[in-house]
Formats: C-alpha cells, structure tokens, sequence
C-alpha cells in the first residue's frame, strides 16, 4: 500500500506536511513480523497521527484493529483516509481499556511528554495479553532516555532499534499489569491552587499539566469585573479547563461550554469542573474548535490559542479558531483573548472577528478583545 497517498485531512494546522512520516516507516517495517502473526482484533494502535500505523498495519495483515487517538481531527483524518483507500478494519475507541484489553502488539508514535507516555504504558501493561509487545517510535531529536526508564518501570524488558532517517523505535514486552493498575489509579493528577481557590486535574500530556500557565494566569487577572455581563461563556481550547472552571467559580449564574479537540484535554477539563463542584455548570465537548455551536448564538468566547504542532510553531491553529469564533458570535458578542505578544495576532484578529482593542499587556503577553460587528 502507498501511504504517501495519505492525507492529513482536516488539516487545522495549515503545515502542508504529508501524514506519514520516516517514524511511521519504521514503525510499521519493524512490527512487520508482529502484525503478520497477530490474531484478528489483536492489534492496537495509539496516538496515530493521521492513520499511518493503522492502514499501514492492515497492509502487513492485521485485521480488526483498535484504534485511539488523542485528536478528534486525526479520529477523522484516518477515517477519511480509509474510506478513501477501502480499508475498513480500523475501529476509533476512547482512550480506556476496551482500546488494548488483551492485544498482542500495540503501536504507537512516542509522545513528546513523559506524563502521556506514563499513562498510556500503565493502560497497556493493565489490560493488555501477557505476551504484548508494544513497538513506539518517533524521531530521535525527541526522544530520550527518560523514555526508556518510563517503559522500564511497567515493563520487564525494552529493545531499541537501530536509528534509520533520524528515527528509532523502542520495544516494550513483559507487562507488569499490577504496576499498570496502581499507576492507572493515580490518573487523573490533582493539584491545588489556593490563590485562585480552585484545583486542577489532567491526564498525561495535557498542556501545562496541573499547573496554571503563565499566559492563561495573566488572562485570568484581568477578567475580574472586566467581562461583559452576559449568562453564558465558551472556553476555547480550554486545555485542563482552568478558564471555565474559574469563570463558573467566580459567577454563580454563568454556565460555560468548553471545548477541545484533545480527548485527554477533555476529560481533564471535565475532572477540573467536579472537582471544583461547578460541573453542573460547565458542559465540556470534544470537538474541533466550535464546529458544534450555532452561527451568531454566542456572547462571549475566551481563548489561549495554541501556537504549536507537536514540536513545529504553527500559528494555522490560532487563525482556525479566530474563524471559527467569529461565525459563531453574536453581533456585538466579544472574543478574549490571550496571546505571546511576538505572534502580533492584534491585526488578524482585527480583520477576521471586528475591531480589537487591547486590554492588558506584560513583558510576554497580550489580551485583547475582539467585537463582532
């Protein structure tokens, strides 16, 4: 199968890049001998970016694959990508043991973080068949040893592979499921945060983790008795869900959608709102960006637009979300938002969403707030 005729459709990035990368080559080339003895329904394949592992694995003969990745926009890239090259053996599931209860051989891109990493080696070495092999690969550049050692813990035995155009693979067998269901348990991570009398909780490889990022903290201080008065709020990108949770916090009457194309995001925003008691009121929705909300419906929308791809600087994701925010705000409705001032986004947001004027400024960030005319 020629997987250069993948597509990284929808590709919310504007990168341009192909969907299958010299990582996905030798993933697929160095599993070839597990795929091929591996039982229908076997197989899993995890944080595929746009269905490379996953085709690729039907090619070499593994059928009814079990498949989960993090982004509802790669969810659809493969399924765009199979219906386009008639392969019908790869089924999406959420990131829970349904997707690796007793497979034979898991497949999987390394993430960048070790908390990901950290989590999804505890689901696979909990559930998985006591013979697994799990075969992870990425590009050397970022990689580490720290990687191996994460492996090494719910593991009995990690192989690397040889490097082949600057990527390398890392096998993993003999699964320690005790281990694995001790460190599932501890997923989500909690921490509290006294000064903004609120907790977080996130699940591994969710931007900032437990902590309270520095642009989102500046956003944050200025939304105090500055926000229109208005009953209802979107969270943007909302990442752990610290916006939304603070919002319905501090505004009993408010009720806020929060949204996010990260099923990991997801469910970390909605374990921030139990735990801050304010899930009634916060309704959280894996989605890529508004696509699920009505054109001219909203007030308001809060956003901290992410500026990267994985490890490429894209700012592709801020315009996607400046377009999506200004179809579905009402006229006279107001987009905030916050955003390291070097991205100069005070003109883009200007021509795409209405007139912006800036509302605070530090050393590294702006906010800014857009009007829909």
């Amino acid at each position: 199968m020629d997987l250069s005729a993948l597509r990284r459709h929808p590709d919310v990035e504007g990168t341009g890049l192909l969907a299958v990368d010299a990582a996905d080559r030798l993933i697929l080339d160095e599993a070839d001998p597990f795929l091929r003895d591996a039982p229908a329904g076997a197989v899993s394949v995890i944080d595929d970016a746009y269905g490379a592992l996953a085709i690729g694995a039907t090619a070499a003969g593994a059928t009814d694959l079990r498949v989960h990745q993090d982004l509802i926009t790669g969810e659809r890239a493969l399924a765009a990508n199979a219906e386009r090259l008639n392969v019908t053996e790869c089924r999406s599931l959420p990131f829970d043991s349904t997707t690796v209860t007793d497979s034979r051989v898991v497949l999987m891109r390394l993430p960048r973080s070790l908390d990901r990493l950290a989590e999804i080696a505890a689901l696979v070495a909990a559930h998985a068949d006591p013979d697994v092999v799990v075969v992870a690969g990425g590009r050397i550049k970022h990689m580490s040893v720290a990687m191996n050692d994460v492996l090494g813990g719910l593991f009995g035995r990690v192989d690397v592979s040889l490097a082949r155009q600057k990527s390398r693979v890392l096998f993993a067998r003999e699964p320690r499921p005790s281990i694995g269901a001790e460190q599932l348990a501890g997923w989500p991570r909690m921490q509290r945060h006294d000064d903004l009398d609120l907790t977080i909780a996130a699940h591994g490889g969710v931007f900032a983790g437990t902590r309270v990022d520095i642009g989102t903290r500046f956003l944050l201080s200025v939304l105090d008795g500055a926000l229109p008065d208005t009953t209802s709020a979107v969270d943007l990108a909302c990442g752990t869900g610290v916006v939304a949770s603070r919002l319905a916090l501090s505004r009993p009457g408010l009720s806020v959608l929060a949204v996010d194309r990260s099923a990991a995001a997801a469910a970390s925003a909605r374990a921030t709102a139990a735990a801050n008691d304010v899930a009634d009121r916060v309704h959280v929705e894996r989605a890529d960006a508004l696509e699920s909300v009505a054109d001219a419906s909203r007030e308001l929308v809060l956003l901290n637009p992410p500026f990267h791809s994985d490890a490429t600087l894209s700012t592709g994701i801020a315009h996607h979300l400046f377009r999506d925010t200004a179809r579905v705000l009402a006229p006279g409705g107001e987009l905030w938002c916050v955003w390291n001032s070097h991205l100069r986004y005070r003109g883009a947001l200007t021509a795409i969403v209405g007139p912006t004027r800036e509302i605070a400024r530090n050393r590294k960030f702006t906010v800014t707030a857009s009007r829909r005319t």
